[in-house]
């Protein structure tokens, strides 16, 4: 009877090995776009008394990265924060104004397989974002900020090379002006 409780379970652990080995992700790599959402906020932009603001708008994002694993793997991307506009009073002068930025990262990002098609991931790295504040007379100003950058996100596979992915998004520290850090993202991705 001891051999035979040996004997299954060491064909149950064997079976389990190969069935690990058979669902390991062949290295591979993948692209994307998306359309990311983001307020802006002018808060700080020169002593302006802002009086009105767009609020979120749709961006466009693109997306490539390299899965070393199911698990493991790496991302760049670039968001393009689009025009947003705001109006303002400053010295008892009203005026029209507007914002414009972008953003890059490059991060490290694990991915949690929930089954074959759905799973859940993190990203953590570092970003660049730039925002300009343009058409407000002698406060046009420009600025750029390095900073943390970190994900949280769900993707559903369609197929092996087709996906949708959605994801909280956070590019550094609150800004004087612009883009505000927290970006919601949804997108579709495709693997090679």
């Amino acid at each position: 009877m001891k051999k035979l409780i040996v004997a299954l379970i060491a064909a149950t652990a064997a079976m389990g090995a190969a069935q690990a080995q058979t669902t390991q992700a062949a290295p591979h790599a993948y692209v994307g776009v998306g359309i990311a959402n983001v307020d802006h906020d002018y808060s700080s932009a020169g002593g302006l008394n802002v009086t009105d603001k767009d609020g979120y708008n749709a961006n466009a994002k693109v997306f490539g990265g390299y899965e070393f694993d199911q698990n493991w793997g790496a991302e760049i991307g670039y968001t393009d924060f689009r025009n947003s506009d705001f109006s303002y009073s400053a010295a008892g002068v009203n005026g029209r104004g507007s914002s414009d930025g972008h953003a890059y990262y490059a991060a490290a990002k694990y991915q949690f397989p929930l089954n074959d098609q759905f799973s859940a991931y993190g990203k953590l790295g570092v970003e660049r974002t730039q925002s300009r504040l343009e058409n407000v007379g002698l406060y046009n100003q420009s600025q750029g900020n390095t900073g943390a950058y970190a994900s949280v996100g769900v993707q559903y596979n369609f197929t092996p090379q087709v996906g949708v992915v959605a994801e909280y998004e956070r590019y550094g520290k609150e800004k004087d002006f612009g883009a505000k850090p927290d970006v919601w993202t949804v997108g579709a991705r495709y693997s090679f």
